[in-house]
């Protein structure tokens, strides 16, 4: 039953979330295994269609919603990426990816145009708002960093003229963007409560970019009856982050981890090296204590007013953890408790105006954590040597007992350029015969204008790899393209991979996983050279301009009109010099006596 908390608790997350208020917001809480927790806050605002065309917003932020209309997009997804998800250690990925992006920044979008010129040209202002709005590098998404796939995304929303010419889908990533507090503050201004009251008050940029992974999602998309009638124009916000809980709960006034003494360690004293100068910590088989206002430097700041307050709408917090272990309470206001999924998630309704704690003492549970196994595992790397050439190498493995098929997305950058005659795609121990390539979609890149977009249809069998390999190569860049850290080299867009329903069921909900993003080296020139240049053409420069000037200026004149000149030469002009420098000197010493 363990192994299926965290199924089961995104299950019913994604179905409280998905109930009729205008807004609600919940946190789900995950412990891991290695002093780890997983802390997953999710928002959402219901606007209904004839307000948001007429600009009358209540929930729904009326700066991206202006955004939207005027870039004519009819369904957005956002996402603010760092670290990496440790599927070994902490098992599936929360909402099975579907909420997760690329490290960086990674954003598409549905966009209603007359033409593909008209809608990259709506995708810009799109990318340009946004830029501003979240205090992002998004303009930096241009021709060279966007892609249209064909395959790998599909609405989430209810588009009724979905077949229609004129939606347009449109993907772009920046993957060395640097996600920060000043793209966190934005965020928390979409929402009601703006981080003072409700979970969103937890929110605190100290610890969510000190997490070992997190991920900020903003997803807008038209929901509709099974009619069509009655839509709404729905948003959802999301923030998952794995917190190390001892690196957590460190006071703010030790922003910087030191070490225990070694007294108040823990030792193994059964390892024959230990002695009083040396110490093998203690690995503990309990669960560690922890709560909300260690962790997160403060409780939560009572229930955000807005929020739904009957049925299931009305627990915010919901704690996923065995019926064993001990929960402690802390409050002055009144709260109620309501189990959840057969007893696998205990959900908490905040109090209005008092602060909540919740508050967890060390214990030792007799059955050990277990966790789900993710559907699928997949490494990325670049292979090769030298400064023309590599090679890119993915293996996917299918741990499951049956078969499965996929989508393989990858964006690349113009300058590293695919041999697509090299893509070999091949299963050890499988037939010779047997090709795991079912479909494949390729647009080769054009210098400085597109990128490279690949999509292959992928069939891995149960229990195999699958290992996938092509050819690149690397060109080279004009000297005015290379950033400041030329030398550390160019980030590669991760790969993005979907999995198919088994059952081919299109309403099943998506799963995403996504790969490590890569560092490309490429041929960098001696940028000394060009210094060297501007020197040497500054020296020419000023010798040549100083004697010119020289003669432009000077005035030129006859020996014979200089004052004082004398029959003698130059000679004679000395000695004119010398009397006058005499009559002064010793005239001065005349007169003081």
């Amino acid at each position: 039953m363990l192994s299926s908390l965290l199924a089961v608790s995104l299950c019913l997350l994604t179905s409280f979330v998905r109930a009729g208020s205008d807004y609600h917001e919940r946190l789900l809480l995950r412990p891991l295994p290695q002093n780890a927790l997983l802390a997953s806050f999710n928002f959402r605002s219901n606007e209904s269609s004839s307000s948001f065309e007429r600009q009358n917003f209540r929930y729904f932020p009326r700066s991206l919603g202006q955004i939207l209309q005027h870039a004519n997009t009819k369904e957005l997804h956002l996402r603010f990426s760092l670290g990496r998800w440790d599927a070994e250690s902490w098992g599936a990925r929360p909402w099975d990816g579907a909420r997760e992006g690329g490290t960086g920044v990674e954003l598409w979008a549905w966009v209603d145009a007359e033409s593909e010129a008209n809608a990259f040209a709506r995708w810009l202002t799109l990318t340009n708002a946004l830029s501003g709005l979240f205090c992002a590098s998004l303009n930096f998404i241009d021709s060279t960093k966007t892609i249209r796939p064909v395959m790998t995304f599909k609405p989430e929303g209810n588009h009724p003229n979905m077949s229609s010419p004129n939606l347009h889908l449109l993907h772009g990533t920046l993957p060395h963007e640097v996600v920060c507090t000043e793209n966190l503050t934005p965020f928390l201004k979409l929402l009601p409560c703006k981080g003072k009251a409700g979970i969103s008050s937890l929110l605190d940029g100290h610890k969510l970019f000190d997490a070992s992974w997190q991920t900020m999602s903003i997803d807008v998309r038209p929901v509709c009856n099974n009619d069509g009638s009655d839509c709404v124009i729905e948003m959802e916000q999301t923030v998952d982050m794995v917190l190390d809980l001892d690196r957590s709960k460190r006071p703010r006034d030790n922003p910087i981890p030191r070490p225990l003494p070694i007294e108040d360690i823990e030792c193994d004293t059964s390892k024959s090296y230990n002695s009083q100068d040396s110490c093998f910590p203690l690995v503990k088989t309990s669960e560690p204590s922890w709560s909300l206002s260690e962790i997160f430097g403060r409780p939560i700041k009572g229930a955000c007013p807005i929020t739904g307050e009957e049925g299931e709408n009305a627990e915010t917090v919901c704690l996923n953890v065995p019926a064993e272990r001990n929960v402690d309470i802390k409050t002055n206001g009144g709260y109620t408790e309501v189990p959840r999924g057969e007893g696998l998630l205990r959900c908490y309704k905040l109090p209005s105006r008092d602060d909540f704690d919740i508050s967890l003492p060390e214990q030792t549970l007799p059955t050990p954590l277990l966790l789900p196994q993710p559907p699928l595992t997949a490494a990325r790397s670049i292979n090769g040597h030298g400064q023309e050439r590599g090679s890119v190498q993915a293996v996917i493995t299918n741990p499951s007992d049956y078969p499965v098929s996929l989508i393989y997305l990858e964006s690349l950058p113009w300058f590293m350029k695919p041999y697509l005659h090299t893509l070999r795609a091949s299963i050890p121990g499988a037939p010779a015969s047997t090709n795991p390539i079912k479909e494949t979609y390729y647009r080769p890149a054009v210098d400085r204008h597109r990128g490279t977009h690949l999509e292959l249809l992928l069939e891995i069998p149960a229990h195999s790899s699958l290992i996938l390999t092509y050819d690149f190569e690397k060109a080279i860049l004009r000297y005015t393209e290379y950033p400041p850290d030329a030398n550390r080299g160019f980030d590669v867009a991760p790969a993005v991979i979907r999995l198919l329903p088994s059952d081919g069921n299109p309403n099943a909900p998506p799963v995403f996983l996504r790969t490590t993003s890569l560092l490309l080296p490429l041929p960098t020139p001696d940028f000394s050279m060009p210094y060297n240049v501007i020197i040497l053409t500054s020296t020419v420069m000023a010798l040549g301009f100083g004697n010119i000037f020289n003669l432009l200026v000077r005035r030129f004149v006859a020996v014979d009109e200089i004052e004082g000149w004398q029959p003698g030469g130059l000679t004679g002009a000395l000695r004119t010099r010398l009397d006058k420098l005499k009559a002064r000197w010793f005239g001065k010493g005349e007169k003081d006596e």
